[in-house]
């Protein structure tokens, strides 16, 4: 129904009604006249609507407008926080800029998603601010999206790597804690035997001797103690060369 219904029926009635003036007890003229009136009443309810529906598109669309122009006009620069499009679902997701490159009316965004740490470049379209009550909070299970396969690749490689990583610290913890052992095991035996090896049971590898003049020497060198060489004054002798 449109105003050019509406005009057709206010002008059939009118002639009803000039019909009725001439004859007011013809029933099928009283008839035709109130479904006239009932339509005029329903073609003027439906105009009312669509005239309100269009009122509300419109205001809709002049704010997504003004809003993507404040977007498109903001100057982003790396560190900002924003919303970006992931071009895997096609959803906003909050995201920080990495990076800034391309021209001037060109611009390309080298973003990194929150939570996720893949980096994609977008350009200005698929940006945008974050909403006023936004709130940085990491993503939840029931929000979470689902990890392309590039992604899933990505993390199970790095998990095996810091496995693998685990396994040879492990690994060599081991082999240290049984090399220590089993000097200490030699060591004990050792000293059983009645051999004694400097350095393991507190006593240095270096021995001072009793004598405070004497030198160090080495334990288990088979050797005794350097002595102690006496200082003499160099007497300088004068001897005539003949051939001077």
């Amino acid at each position: 129904m449109d105003k050019s219904d509406l005009e057709t029926y206010q002008v059939q009635l009118s002639q009803v009604e000039l019909a009725l003036s001439a004859d007011p007890e013809n029933s099928e003229l009283i008839s035709l006249r109130s479904e006239l009136r009932e339509l005029i009443e329903l073609t003027q309810a439906a105009i009312a609507q669509q005239e309100a529906a269009a009122s509300s598109s419109k205001a809709e669309a002049s704010k997504k407008a003004t809003a993507n122009t404040a977007s498109s006009s903001k100057v982003w620069v790396a560190g900002d926080e924003c919303l970006a499009k992931y071009s895997g679902d096609g959803q906003w997701y909050p995201a920080r800029i990495a990076s800034v490159g391309g021209s001037g009316e060109n611009r390309v965004y080298s973003i990194v998603f929150k939570g996720y740490n893949n980096t994609e470049l977008v350009n200005a379209s698929q940006i945008k601010a974050l909403p006023p009550n936004y709130q940085a909070t990491a993503p939840s299970a029931s929000n979470k999206r689902k990890l392309s396969k590039a992604e899933e690749e990505e993390r199970e490689k790095k998990k095996k790597k810091n496995e693998k990583k685990l396994e040879v610290k492990a690994a060599k913890a081991k082999e240290q804690q049984e090399k220590q052992a089993s000097w200490q095991k030699f060591a004990k035996k050792s000293e059983k035997k009645g051999i004694h090896i400097a350095g393991v049971s507190g006593t240095s590898i270096f021995k001072t001797p009793d004598n405070p003049l004497g030198k160090v020497g080495v334990t288990g060198s088979g050797k005794g103690m350097t002595g102690v060489a006496p200082r003499t004054k160099h007497k300088f002798e004068i001897v005539d060369d003949p051939n001077a």
